[in-house]
């Protein structure tokens, strides 16, 4: 939802005020942070301040040794990490960058990287790509998501898919092979209706729910193969597809009954008592790092993965995924350094142990090939993350569309309307197609 001007006002110029607060309290800096800085200076090195929200006991370490890694490789720069929460660092790096004292390298949403290209916010790369062209790094979808007419904004980092787990010992307890998981949305429900056990009308194990895991969005993406809004501003939304998806997510919600849903989507909320762990739930959509949940509370699952089933045969595995990018702020100081901190940050080293030390997907495609082998991993943790590198071919990402970049506080409602029993499909994909589109034509006309 749009924000009232005065109201985005006010806040920036809270923000701003307490920017200037910090700033004379040392920023956000640690202690250990400060004497990093002023050993530089002491040095006469170039300080680039390097922020990111990895503050986690597993994520900060790794991070930290990369940077470390980068100060030990030359003697002109320091990179200091500087860590600030979820909550707080765009917002904060917002107020900075109003201020015109950004920090040099910034860790930022993929998604919404040709929006900040677009608003000024994040500085044009296309003069450090002419000298060191690294776009061939990547994996294409992620590169194209960082450019602005035809300019890269943003170095892609990390990313994710998503993908289907499933039980094998209950495939084999009803008779299914538990090395050929569903390939399409029909086999998807067969499937499931032989794993459903019930005890009068209690179930006690469901086959699967689309839902849990991931949104409708996913299933819509995976029907059609393509973005809500086009680059180019075309609405996609009211489909036959699309209304064919819906009906399809309705069929799943009818069978089980909410209070069903309700019930299992409550204990999968709290992540321990996940019902895939314990058997109660046969199938599960979700991004390959929850395999790391199951490493920790379900050690002796005997599971598999594999891609999301068709809509149909030949129509596409197709998935999604997000990422970060590290961006260098409109404004830095030191742009030209912080291009040779990302240039390190994206490379093959620093990334293959980002994913290996972190068990995440990484943007940089040899690394990524290299770390489902490499031998620091366990033989399961490799066969999960190979599937994920597998499936980042069949991976479609959402860049917000210039033309709307706010649609789904448009479009989602309307799918809740579906899903709550107030409108039917018809109706909510074309009223959200109406409102999308006369979005799109407000935007044209600013």
């Amino acid at each position: 939802m749009e924000e009232n001007e005065l109201f985005k006002k006010r806040l920036l110029f809270s923000l701003m005020a307490v920017l200037l607060v910090l700033s004379g309290c040392a920023g956000f800096q640690t202690g250990k942070e400060n004497e990093v800085a002023a050993e530089a200076d002491a040095e006469g090195k170039v300080v680039v301040d390097f922020w990111t929200f990895w503050g986690s006991e597993i994520r900060r370490p790794v991070i930290e040794k990369i940077v470390e890694d980068f100060n030990k490789s030359q003697d002109e720069i320091v990179v200091k990490h500087t860590f600030v929460p979820w909550g707080d660092i765009w917002t904060k790096e917002l107020a900075a960058i109003a201020a015109g004292d950004p920090p040099d390298v910034v860790i930022n949403d993929i998604n919404a990287t040709a929006l900040r290209g677009q608003k000024k916010q994040a500085m044009n790369l296309s003069e450090f790509l002419e000298k060191d062209d690294i776009s061939a790094r990547f994996y294409p979808e992620l590169w194209e998501a960082t450019l602005y007419e035809g300019d890269s904004y943003g170095i892609p980092f990390n990313t994710d898919t998503r993908i289907l787990y499933y039980n094998k010992d209950a495939f084999e307890e009803v008779g299914l092979n538990p090395e050929q998981p569903p390939k399409t949305w029909d086999e998807l429900k067969e499937y499931a209706a032989k794993l459903d056990k019930k005890n009068g009308d209690t179930y006690e194990r469901l086959g699967f729910y689309p839902l849990f895991g991931v949104n409708y969005d996913v299933w819509m993406l995976n029907g059609s193969g393509h973005n809500f809004v086009s680059p180019e501003g075309e609405v996609q939304i009211d489909t036959e597809t699309n209304l064919e998806t819906l009906n399809w997510l309705l069929e799943w919600k009818n069978h089980y009954g909410e209070n069903v849903v309700n019930s299992v989507k409550s204990q999968i909320d709290s992540q321990q008592a996940n019902p895939f762990f314990t058997g109660k739930l046969a199938m599960f959509v979700n991004t390959p790092t929850f395999y790391t949940q199951i490493r920790d509370y379900a050690p002796d699952l005997n599971f598999g993965v594999a891609m999301l089933p068709e809509k149909e045969e030949g129509s596409g595995h197709t998935s999604w995924g997000g990422g970060f990018v590290a961006e260098i702020p409109e404004g830095s100081s030191h742009p030209e350094e912080a291009w040779e901190f990302i240039k390190h940050l994206t490379d093959k080293e620093a990334q293959e142990y980002w994913a290996v030390k972190n068990y995440d997907n990484v943007a940089n495609t040899e690394a990524a090939e290299a770390a489902a082998k490499s031998p620091d991993m366990p033989e399961k943790d490799q066969v999960v993350y190979q599937t994920a590198v597998d499936n980042m071919q069949n991976t479609l990402l959402t860049p917000f569309p210039l033309a709307a970049p706010d649609f789904p506080t448009l479009l989602n409602p309307e799918i809740d309307n579906v899903l709550l029993g107030k409108k039917t499909p018809e109706q909510a994909l074309k009223d959200a197609q109406a409102a999308v589109e006369q979005l799109v034509e407000e935007n044209k006309s600013k």
